[in-house]
Order: C-alpha cells, then sequence, then structure tokens
C-alpha cells in the first residue's frame, strides 16, 4: 500500500486511518503543523463507542508539543478533539 499525503492545514480526520497507525500518525502530524507555524489543530474522531477518543487523548498527553486539547463544543461535539501545541 502507498503512503497517503495528507494535507497540513490543522485538521487531521483519522477516520482514513486505522487505530493501529495512529501512534506514529498523531506526532507526526503535529511535527508537520509546527513546521508550518500551525498551533491550533482539530482531531476528528468520530463518536462511536470513545475507545479512538480516549486514544487520540492518550496520545496527545504524552506529547511535549501539547499544550492543551479539549472535545469541540461546536456541531461536532465530542466527535473531534481541539488541541493547542506550543508556540515557541
Amino acid at each position: 500500500m502507498e503512503p497517503v499525503e495528507l494535507p497540513i492545514d490543522g485538521i487531521l480526520d483519522l477516520h482514513l486511518f486505522s487505530p493501529k497507525e495512529l501512534g506514529d500518525l498523531i506526532p507526526d502530524y503535529i511535527e508537520a503543523c509546527l513546521e508550518k507555524e500551525i498551533y491550533s489543530i482539530r482531531i476528528i474522531h468520530g463518536k462511536g463507542k470513545g475507545v479512538l477518543r480516549r486514544t487520540v487523548h492518550s496520545l496527545l498527553d504524552k506529547n511535549e508539543f501539547v499544550v492543551s486539547y479539549r472535545l469541540a463544543d461546536d456541531r461536532s461535539s465530542w466527535g473531534a478533539t481541539l488541541v493547542e501545541l506550543k508556540n515557541s
């Protein structure tokens, strides 16, 4: 399978990926956003049973560039997480 090239625009939709890819995908996406000076990102994980959301939050907890995150409070509700990254 060929690699998928993602636009680095601050929105990461996880519906295109398997859960086993997240351990590399999320840190790599955060790093790519920082290189483009994008400090606020949206990770779309969907609502479902919350397994994917918990995995995303666990990875964010471990990432040194994450200042804070919270569930979206717009129309997507808890189907997306908003992340603030270090601007340094």
